[in-house]
């Protein structure tokens, strides 16, 4: 990491041909948002806290949306081009020492190798260094026009070519590194005398080099890693390969994925050693999964954290929840809003947990509902139940202690506490506190009436004659 380095990030736009009511920098990527995704990056070279956004179009969303503390804003009020951008961002910088590196925050497969480059190469000539390529169709794109000495001269727009400029198949993708005091002291002579009467940063390429600080050109021969996402359709094209680049960082770091074009990995899911990834399955948000666990095909889990050797069987949906080592949840298992399985506990097949505590070693194995509930260890919740947790204004809690036995069919309507070591006999409705060691019986007494299933019959058919 290079403390003497400032990034600025341009994230002001509206991205008008993404056809959206959100700025372009918000729509994601890989599993993230665009600018998380390029701060991610600028992170590796620099501190967050010489990290600054230029945000204009939903500024304050913008800002929302960054995860990485540290990382300062700028605000472009007025979109006046690329040059007026980096300028709104001159008093937030504040220091005018070192390197200047000016990314964009639509550009979310950039690698950092490339970045460490750019600063290696910006020491080559005193005015810095930007990135350039070669495209086949280069439209849209500035044109590098290179001197004599193979230098960078300038830097053409689009809007402001001639045919002969528009020729050129080297173009500057947007990817610069300024000497930082050079780049303060000649920003103003920036003017907006083009076609579109905007202020280009690439003008600052001439302006420099007439001042007598030339710009050293860093060819990227992978124009891949600098596509700059304008339509849906390069949105689908870098997700893509950011999922591909994830899935392989993962497998390389010694976690096994059956069919891993079928597994969606997002940006921040961390998962251990040998553990097994089956087909289909979703990791996404801040996921965390432990060593030698296995995630079965067709599991979805967000912002989720897996202990060491879980097993999460097919089907399994789980957002904000955690699960402790040793666990097994699943198959067609639900865990949502802060729901908790500690060790060794067992959540089986059509189980949902809401909100839910669920002490290690305790076991529902089949077809229950636990919402707003705190169990202890070593229960058993039988197939069927259900604790009534809302009264139609009010949600409440459940508490059953330590080595409780709640038979099959049960309804616990809450508020209700059912005390350490008891037993809820099955197909009860309880509706009071159940002492420890106690048998909690809420059903209605068993009537059996002889001959009257015989007498019926009769009498239907002599309905029916």
């Amino acid at each position: 990491m290079n403390k003497d380095i400032t990034v600025i990030i341009l994230a002001a736009g509206l991205g008008t041909r993404m056809k959206s009511r959100k700025a372009k920098v918000l729509h994601e990527a890989g599993g993230d948002t665009l600018l998380n995704n390029i701060i991610r990056i600028a992170k590796e070279v620099t501190s967050p806290d010489n990290i600054i956004a230029v945000v204009g179009h939903q500024a304050e969303q913008v800002r929302e949306s960054v995860k990485i503390p540290g990382v300062r804003f700028a605000l472009q009020a007025e979109q006046r081009g690329t040059g007026h951008a980096v300028i709104s961002a001159r008093e937030v910088a504040g220091s005018h020492e070192g390197k200047l590196m000016i990314l964009n925050g639509d550009g979310p497969l950039l690698r950092s190798e490339t970045l460490f480059r750019l600063r290696a190469e910006s020491d080559e000539a005193p005015g810095g260094s930007i990135v350039t390529t070669e495209l086949q169709d280069p439209t849209g794109y500035g044109r590098v026009i290179r001197d004599a000495s193979g230098r960078i001269a300038a830097v053409v727009e689009q809007k402001a070519g001639t045919p002969e400029q528009l020729a050129i198949k080297e173009v500057n993708p947007g990817l610069y590194c300024f000497d930082a005091a050079a780049f303060w002291k000649h920003v103003g002579e920036i003017r907006p005398d083009n076609p579109a009467r905007e202020y280009y940063l690439t003008d600052m390429v001439e302006i420099l080099t007439r001042h007598g600080y030339p710009i050293s050109p860093l060819l990227i021969e992978d124009e891949t890693e600098l596509l700059g996402i304008n339509t849906r359709v390069e949105l689908a094209i870098a997700d893509r390969i950011l999922r591909t680049r994830k899935v392989n960082d993962v497998m390389l770091s010694g976690v096994t994925i059956e069919f891993p074009e079928t597994v969606i990995v997002d940006a921040d899911v961390e998962i251990g050693p040998d553990s097994i990834i089956e087909p289909n399955a979703q990791l996404r948000g801040s996921t965390r999964i432990g060593s030698n666990c296995r995630i079965g095909s067709g599991a979805i889990l967000r912002d989720c954290d897996i202990g060491d050797n879980v097993w999460v069987l097919p089907y399994v949906v789980a957002e904000s929840s955690s699960v402790g080592n040793g666990a097994h949840v699943g198959p067609f298992s639900r865990l949502r809003m802060q729901a908790s399985a500690g060790e060794n506990t067992h959540i089986g097949n059509f189980v949902e947990l809401k909100k839910t505590k669920l002490g290690a070693g305790s076991k529902a194995s089949h077809l229950a509902y636990l919402g707003d509930s705190v169990i202890g260890s070593q229960v058993n919740i039988g197939a069927g139940t259900i604790t009534c947790n809302y009264d139609g204004v009010l949600k409440h809690l459940t508490n059953i202690g330590d080595g409780a036995f709640v038979g099959s069919n049960s309804t616990l309507v809450a508020p209700l506490k059912v005390g350490s070591g008891s037993y809820v006999a099955a197909g009860s409705t309880i509706t009071e506190d159940v002492e420890e060691d106690a048998l909690a019986v809420g059903r209605s007494r068993q009537v059996d009436k002889p001959g009257w299933a015989r007498k019926r019959r009769a009498h239907l058919q002599e309905t029916k004659g």
